[in-house]
């Protein structure tokens, strides 16, 4: 689940807007545990996609 879909408890609002001290401090936590928080989960996918097929070259070419 990515940020921007969760709910403030504080204020109601969501957290990726950051209207209170409680919603920026858990935004930063978010952001600072996961590398990927940042990239939505099309890009996600196109990175996954990316990988197999490079994966899939790489194992054509040795084969």
């Amino acid at each position: 689940m990515t940020y921007d879909r969760l709910v403030c408890a504080n204020c109601a609002a969501p957290v990726s807007e950051g209207r209170c001290h409680v919603c920026r401090a858990n935004r930063e936590r978010l952001q600072q545990e996961n590398l990927f928080a940042g990239l939505n989960p099309m890009t996600l996918i196109a990175l996954l996609a990316v990988l197999i097929a490079a994966v899939a070259l790489l194992a054509h070419q040795t084969a």
